[in-house]
């Protein structure tokens, strides 16, 4: 009877224990923090062990895998507390796969990456993205994107730069030409110089705002306080472009963005020129699917994409993102629904949401 006192003693004081609730939910953000110890088979596990529940009566909690041990208890096989966290060693093989395709001429096939990574090419590939926010593929075409972009700043022939990069052919290189540099490579060589980009400054009840349009669409939608400065930035980004005033057709177009700030919940259809890497057009293209009058939490954009592991990318994809309200990143909050950064200021953020009828906490 007094042992059964105890026991239940024992279990009373582990369900009392918020570390219990974070072992029932297998939870992983708090692998490192604590460790527990099971009485009945003598190992001590990291909380998000997929073993069997353990009874709680015969469950310990340990601040490190050292003070697990030092009680006597053997690592679980199956979660390995004491090797780094899960997280950590994916991210270390990941990180191992990006300089394999950086190192190679060609890219290495999903095979070869996922047998280098001792991984299945199902799991390999599903990590991946998970870590990255983008397949290998994906990784390995902006790394040659990269490579491309800096020979021909370097002032390398088209040629030459298509084969420093890596391809075997200039018709595999024209293919994917656009997507990497914005713009045919003999343009981007020049850093654009034969591109003409058409854009003028409005007024708006948020402060001045900077419309920008090349042959495609617009590229640029910026808001500030100061009209010089958006211009400044705006030749900053094109550098060797020729920048133009706008017309009477242009000036309509900027009424059009003008209407959008004044009433974002309004919307409507400009043909845009997006200009970014693959993962960040993946979440620009997402966050133009949220609809007004609604928010969406970074996570949850991450696991729209396919990666909900790069909360902290989608941030930057966010903060990088070159058209304001047209693609609506005003819309993403954090988790607990509190404003965050804005690239155009949080109050504007706010005010935007407000004349969309979204309630703030």
């Amino acid at each position: 009877m007094q042992a059964q006192t105890t026991r239940q003693a024992a279990a009373n004081k582990t369900l009392s224990d918020p570390r219990w609730s974070a072992v029932v939910a297998r939870d992983r953000a708090q692998d490192g923090k604590f460790y527990y110890s099971v009485k009945t088979t003598g190992v001590y596990c990291r909380p998000s062990c997929g073993s069997r529940r353990a009874n709680p009566g015969n469950v310990a909690f340990y601040a490190s895998a050292a003070d697990a041990e030092a009680a006597g208890f053997r690592p679980c096989k199956r979660c390995r507390p004491d090797q780094p966290p899960l997280d950590v060693q994916h991210a270390a093989t990941v990180a191992r796969a990006c300089r394999m395709i950086e190192a190679a001429e060609e890219p290495p096939t999903l095979a070869v990456l996922a047998k280098h990574s001792g991984l299945s090419t199902y799991h390999f590939h599903r990590l991946f993205k998970a870590v990255t926010g983008v397949t290998p593929k994906e990784y390995a075409n902006e790394h040659r994107a990269r490579r491309v972009q800096h020979s021909l700043e370097r002032g390398a022939s088209v040629t030459e730069a298509i084969f420093d990069a890596g391809f075997n052919s200039n018709s595999r290189f024209y293919e994917q030409a656009d997507a990497m540099l914005g713009m045919a490579p003999s343009r981007f060589r020049q850093r654009g110089a034969d591109e003409e980009i058409r854009f003028a400054v409005g007024q708006s009840s948020l402060g001045a705002i900077l419309v920008a349009a090349s042959a495609k669409g617009v590229c640029a939608i910026a808001l500030g306080d100061d009209p010089s400065k958006l211009v400044r930035d705006l030749q900053d980004r094109f550098s060797r472009a020729t920048l133009t005033g706008a017309d009477v057709q242009f000036e309509s177009l900027v009424a059009r963005v003008v209407g959008m700030v004044e009433a974002p919940a309004v919307g409507t259809q400009l043909p845009l020129d997006v200009r970014g890497t693959a993962f960040q057009r993946r979440v620009w293209k997402a966050l133009r699917q949220v609809p007004a009058g609604s928010t969406v939490s970074y996570a949850a954009i991450a696991r729209k994409i396919g990666a909900p592991r790069s909360v902290r990318a989608v941030a930057q994809a966010c903060g990088a993102n070159p058209l304001a309200v047209a693609i609506p990143c005003h819309r993403v909050v954090r988790t607990d629904g509190a404003l965050s950064g804005y690239r155009w200021g949080v109050e504007r953020k706010r005010a935007l949401l407000t004349r969309e009828g979204v309630e703030r906490p």
